[in-house]
């Protein structure tokens, strides 16, 4: 398992190189120039170029990225030079929520494919197969931003029991019981589209699994059918269920931009949001990256459990 760690990460680190190149150079070409929006329209050009010298604009492009690069690579994030205060610390809080909101939509997702698609195979029967076939088609059709606006109507209106948005303002771990009031209708608008991928991808799975020889001769044996999906077919499954799950993930994190967005979640969609709008180079460029390392890093987090589950992926990993 090390050697085929060790195997992948050359081609993470890559991806991080490129993609911190292409961050810095795009966000060059977004019209606007943040030293006049600081100085204000009235400002002087000898002003706006003070500032430019200030922040380090008037340089050559490729000095002003080894620059940051150095400065990423020793997590010296700078400040937000028009949000304010610490990277870091915007950072460390929008990341927090974030983290949490779709934490939460994982495991809504995850449980949610479980129950139905084992359940589908386990009772296969027509109106069954119909109802979940129309709800992942409604799941995926439907995006982020009318799913929202549909749960505050209905759970936040009409029937009051739910915060329409924002975060508990407590926290989340001084009254449990709130901060699930909170959480429950974004987790949920997020987890529906991943949900219904995964129900989908695993439910093929297992049918793939139960025409398959080993099953044949569990049955000859007498073993039930229960127990063939629950301890054969879907242990055979996890491994295509976990690729699907990596790549929802990429899903999930481009979706909580929405999804903060119709709660007003104070995460890291908001400050994304909130930077590109302002020209704030020094925070979208940190921002986007780490959106960039998350991923990445889930996708090799992914290939290694991958891997643990199936060897024949760490005997060609070693080749």
């Amino acid at each position: 398992m090390t050697r085929y760690l060790l195997h992948r990460l050359p081609s993470a680190a890559l991806v991080l190189f490129i993609a911190s190149i292409l961050i810095f150079a795009v966000l060059r070409l977004v019209p606007g120039d943040p030293a006049t929006l600081l100085a204000g329209n009235d400002a002087s050009p000898d002003s706006i170029a003070a500032i430019r010298h200030q922040l380090g604009l008037d340089r050559a492009i490729p000095v002003q990225y080894l620059s940051w690069i150095a400065d990423v690579l020793t997590l010296d994030f700078g400040r937000s030079y028009m949000i304010g205060g610490q990277i870091s610390d915007l950072v460390g809080r929008g990341l927090t929520n974030t983290l949490v909101l779709t934490g939460a939509s994982m495991l809504i997702a995850v449980v949610l494919a479980l129950t139905v698609s084992v359940s589908s195979v386990l009772w296969p029967s027509r109106w069954l197969k119909t109802l979940v076939a129309g709800a992942n088609t409604f799941a995926i059709s439907l995006p982020a931003f009318v799913v929202g606006p549909l749960l505050v109507l209905v759970f936040a209106v009409l029937l009051p029991v739910l915060p329409s948005g924002g975060v508990p303002p407590d926290g989340f771990i001084a009254r449990p019981d709130i901060a699930v009031q909170y959480l429950l209708l974004p987790a949920i608008c997020l987890a529906l589209p991943v949900a219904a991928a995964l129900t989908r991808f695993l439910t093929e799975s297992l049918h793939t699994e139960l025409t398959k020889p080993y099953v044949l001769t569990a049955q000859a044996l007498g073993i039930s059918h229960r127990e063939i999906v629950t301890r054969g077919a879907l242990r055979n499954a996890l491994p295509t269920l976990l690729t699907v799950l990596g790549l929802q993930t990429g899903a999930l994190l481009g979706g909580a931009v929405l999804v903060e967005a119709a709660f007003t979640w104070p995460g890291i969609g908001q400050l994304i949001e909130q930077g590109i709008s302002r020209r704030d180079y020094p925070l979208v460029q940190v921002l986007l990256l780490l959106s960039v390392a998350v991923f990445v890093a889930i996708q090799l987090l992914t290939d290694i459990a991958h891997a643990w589950l199936d060897p024949r992926i760490r005997i060609g990993g070693k080749a």
